[in-house]
């Protein structure tokens, strides 16, 4: 048997196609939604990430501003910044690019950008609204996973769903997503004992640790759905995820590519909670 790919790009052009009918709404009545990037230092996979987010942005007829800074810039100065955008009523998005210098404090930055505007999901706040089962920004690789198993017409209610990371941006976010379609989910994390013992029970596993080929074709149950989330290099250099996707492919029933899979869908959420945002108003 081998595995149905869920084709993230394709997936992505669909749900971006809605966003920009959306957009052209919204413009209609005046309002364009509009997303600030700030990058700061010269990390080169940040520049390729915000790239792709501000291509996503005029893509669907959104406004986006990037602030590129000096790896230098002070957190005082970059916290005013962030205050600032706040009060901008253009503004319906901030997004600050991970990871920042050593001398800025991460938690700080994203505790200053407005709840109204963290479109990322990642305030204590939008944590809280999620656990509580609230409206708020759903962090936007978990919120893009559910979206690739709503496209194969999967129905979460009583499976077992097994998520291989902890992170407070993918693996409990994505936990708590998967709870509130009644699966029964267990996490997974470095300090398990037996890991396989864990995904061989899953109907469905997340991998998102950031290690390659954390789980392989003999810790995955027949027809299993497997969603990759991370983000590797193979020893010549190219892409990859946290799957051996070449093993696990003949096993499992569907399964996410790397490239092509998830990542493609991060940053279509980022533009569905912008949008989001901008529609409240």
């Amino acid at each position: 048997m081998t595995a149905q790919l869920i084709d993230g790009n394709a997936l992505s052009r669909q749900l971006r196609a809605d966003v920009a009918t959306r957009v052209s709404a919204l413009k209609a009545k005046g309002i364009t939604p509009g997303l600030a990037v700030i990058l700061v230092g010269e990390d080169p996979g940040s520049q390729v990430y915000v790239r792709n987010k501000v291509k996503a942005c005029e893509d669907t007829g959104m406004h986006s501003v990037l602030e590129k800074y000096e790896a230098s810039l002070s957190e005082g100065d970059l916290l005013a910044r962030i205050r600032a955008l706040n009060e901008d009523p253009t503004i319906h998005g901030i997004l600050v690019q991970m990871p920042l210098p050593k001398h800025i404090d991460p938690d700080r930055v994203i505790e200053t950008i407005a709840s109204s505007k963290d479109v990322d999901g990642y305030s204590v706040q939008s944590a809280g609204e999620l656990m509580a089962g609230l409206p708020g920004f759903k962090s936007c690789t978990p919120y893009g996973c559910m979206k690739m198993l709503e496209s194969i017409g999967y129905d979460l209610k009583g499976k077992h769903a097994v998520v291989i990371g902890r992170s407070n941006t993918v693996g409990k976010p994505m936990a708590l997503m998967l709870l509130q379609k009644n699966a029964t989910v267990t996490v997974c994390h470095s300090g398990t004992k037996d890991l396989k013992a864990m995904t061989l029970q899953a109907d469905v596993i997340v991998a998102a640790v950031g290690k390659r080929n954390v789980l392989t074709a003999d810790m995955v149950k027949p027809g299993a759905v497997v969603l990759d989330v991370g983000m590797n290099r193979n020893d010549e250099g190219k892409l990859c995820g946290d799957v051996d996707f070449a093993g696990v492919k003949e096993v499992a029933g569907h399964i996410t590519p790397v490239p092509g899979g998830v990542g493609p869908m991060t940053i279509t959420m980022l533009m569905v909670n912008t949008l989001e945002s901008a529609e409240r108003l």
